[in-house]
């Protein structure tokens, strides 16, 4: 099934979700040791592999963090080539002074934002789409 491709009716559609628990980005050399099931994002970049995985499944692994995140999923099928919905959802964080890391997979987009800024981010999110549907 392809994804929604029309800037208006994904606004209209984001849907945030705060799924629940604590995550984190941690760099790791291999992935000896990590339980594939615990990881929810690998990205391979010329210095290591960068993996986002639960806190706690980190903790266990003793793997350093800086960042702990809330994760906020968009339930919208977006298209990876819809134009402008990152660009629509990072400006209106911004203007909230929200922080926002993205990944952007088949199905959904998924943003990481600070724990302190999850139901403030969900609220900017809610009236993003609230204010689409009016346009």
């Amino acid at each position: 099934m392809p994804g929604q491709t029309d800037l208006r009716q994904l606004l209209r559609t984001l849907q945030p979700e705060l799924q629940p628990g604590s995550y984190v980005f941690c760099t790791v050399r291999s992935l000896s040791g990590i339980n594939p099931d615990d990881v929810l994002c690998l990205f391979r970049e010329q210095e290591s592999l960068t993996v986002i995985l639960p806190q706690a499944a980190a903790d266990v692994l003793g793997l350093s963090y800086s960042f702990v995140a809330s994760w906020i999923t968009l339930t919208v099928h977006s298209a990876l080539e819809a134009v402008g919905l990152t660009a629509a959802f990072a400006t209106a964080l911004t203007q909230a002074n929200i922080s926002c890391n993205v990944v952007a997979a088949y199905y959904h987009d998924h943003l990481f934002v600070t724990q302190a800024d999850a139901e403030r981010a969900l609220g900017v999110l809610r009236q993003l789409s609230a204010e689409a549907e009016q346009a």
